[in-house]
């Protein structure tokens, strides 16, 4: 066992530092490289990408890893037998895809990023339209190599975002969302309007003075800037590899105050569960979030829970109005409380309130069911998506950029993922309502104590990283299953005071 432990190990170190640069390489792509570098470092991606498959295919790596599965009793660490358990899983990608399709598909993924900003930015889905078309057939060949007796069809790509929740439980959970939510949203949103200063709805925000909120943001949030950094990139995102190394971008309108504010308080969310990761992780293929929808729930309970609360706004908004003395000269902290926390028909899912969020979600999951089963052709996804739209938000789009172009994973790849946001929010209530049983949040947020928040999350979801299922860290944290109906309460309560 111990030469099959060597092997695998040593083969590890030199995967993780491939990793390592073509993830400072999609940091960069995304955040700072100029346009006319995009074909000459697709290039060096191309060579990078094929030597890290080299390593993830070699013939001795995946004899170890069979044999570490074969006798994974034998093995000591705990931990070290969840993360074989892992890889070995993983190895299907590497048996059953073909190589020259496995990276072609990689360096169509590169590809694709540039052309959907320009599609995007043109407000034109045809410019995007083929290579979509691409990804969506390398996913549905994907789908099939891959299924096996208990995973078929789009179930094959939910499970690689959330271990244990298929189409069978997604659709019980939307289910739910629909029952109790579509109506009550119908409720809130018919109710009459508050009327709030043309300053803050109609104001310019200066983006210097934006960039400097959203750094004390990362000082409150006690966000380590030693081990963090914060840029600008058409759509926010996090990033990272390392406790030691985690990134997170937002994206400024000065007609907006509001996005960059929350988009920050979101991307952080997700990078302090990277930085709280226990360091035995380190270097191993267990460091990061066990999975997309417990990742959600820290950004999504970063960012309304704790950032759009009433507390927050009370301790913080002095220096929000200090940062926009005019934009903000007539408008209380309550008043701006209201403001953010409004419930209404709208289009862009990033900027969405609480209440009508998961309803942007089930869109694009109906959407990606369609795709995967063959059931659309992509010139009809906008119309689809209009529709879907109308009928769950009760808003239309009128162009591209605002509706099928608005969001970024699909030129990703990541289909299977958007249905994590909207579970993400509800594992978010449970765990909320639980750290609240055992101190009172509000009154931490109202005295700037974050660091206890992140101290109570760190021992109960972050030092866990990926050794623990999403299902074992809601034990851990909650004593409890996931129960959605944590979520919908939570929705009613706040949006019928």
């Amino acid at each position: 066992m111990k030469e099959y432990i060597s092997k695998y190990k040593d083969t590890r170190k030199k995967i993780l530092s491939y990793e390592y640069f073509l993830w400072l390489y999609e940091w960069d792509y995304a955040t700072e490289a100029p346009k006319e570098s995009n074909q000459y470092s697709e290039n060096q991606f191309e060579i990078l990408y094929e030597e890290a498959y080299k390593l993830e295919s070699d013939e001795k790596y995946i004899e170890a890893i069979e044999k570490l599965y074969e006798n994974i009793d034998q093995l000591e660490d705990e931990d070290f037998k969840v993360e074989i358990k892992r890889v070995h899983k993983g190895l299907r990608m590497i048996k059953k895809v073909p190589k020259d399709e496995y990276l072609a598909y990689g360096l169509l993924l590169q590809q694709a990023m540039p052309v959907w900003v320009e599609a995007k930015t043109k407000n034109d889905f045809s410019i995007y339209a083929p290579t979509l078309k691409k990804i969506i057939d390398a996913n549905r060949k994907l789908v099939k190599y891959l299924e096996t007796d208990d995973l078929k069809g789009y179930d094959v790509l939910l499970d690689m975002y959330e271990d244990g929740f298929g189409i069978k439980e997604y659709d019980e959970f939307f289910s739910v969302i629909k029952e109790e939510l579509v109506p009550f949203v119908l409720e809130v949103t018919k109710r009459k309007k508050q009327k709030f200063s043309r300053k803050l709805t109609k104001g310019k925000f200066p983006v210097a003075q934006q960039e400097a909120f959203s750094k004390y943001l990362m000082e409150v949030f006690e966000y380590d800037q030693n081990r963090a950094v914060l840029k600008e990139s058409e759509h926010p995102f996090t990033s990272g590899v390392s406790s030691f190394d985690t990134r997170i971008t937002t994206h400024y309108y000065e007609d907006n105050l509001q996005s960059s504010i929350f988009s920050t308080i979101h991307e952080m969310g997700h990078a302090i569960y990277e930085l709280q990761n226990d360091l035995k992780y380190e270097d191993t293929f267990l460091h990061g979030g066990t999975s997309l929808g417990i990742h959600e729930s820290q950004s999504r309970m970063f960012e309304n829970m704790i950032g759009r609360s009433f507390a927050f706004w009370e301790r913080h908004y002095p220096k929000l109005v200090e940062l926009f003395p005019k934009q903000l000269k007539d408008t209380s902290y309550v008043d701006f409380y209201h403001y953010i926390n409004q419930s209404k028909k709208s289009l862009i899912r990033i900027e969405a309130d609480e209440l009508t969020y998961s309803l942007h979600v089930l869109v694009r999951y109906e959407l990606e069911k369609l795709m995967i089963n063959g059931k659309i052709k992509v010139e009809d996804l906008p119309k689809k998506w209009n529709s879907l739209m109308t009928k769950y938000v009760g808003k239309r789009p009128t162009n591209d950029a605002e509706g099928i172009l608005q969001d970024v994973h699909w030129a990703h790849g990541s289909i299977g993922y958007f249905p994590t946001y909207a579970l993400g929010s509800a594992y978010a209530a449970q765990i909320y309502e639980s750290m609240n049983q055992d101190f009172n949040v509000e009154v931490a947020v109202k005295n700037n104590d974050i660091a206890r928040i992140n101290a109570w999350l760190k021992e109960h979801v972050h030092k866990y990283g990926m050794s623990k299922t999403p299902k074992e860290i809601l034990l851990i944290a909650t004593n409890k299953p996931f129960d959605p109906t944590y979520y919908i309460n939570y929705l009613k309560k706040k949006f019928n005071q």
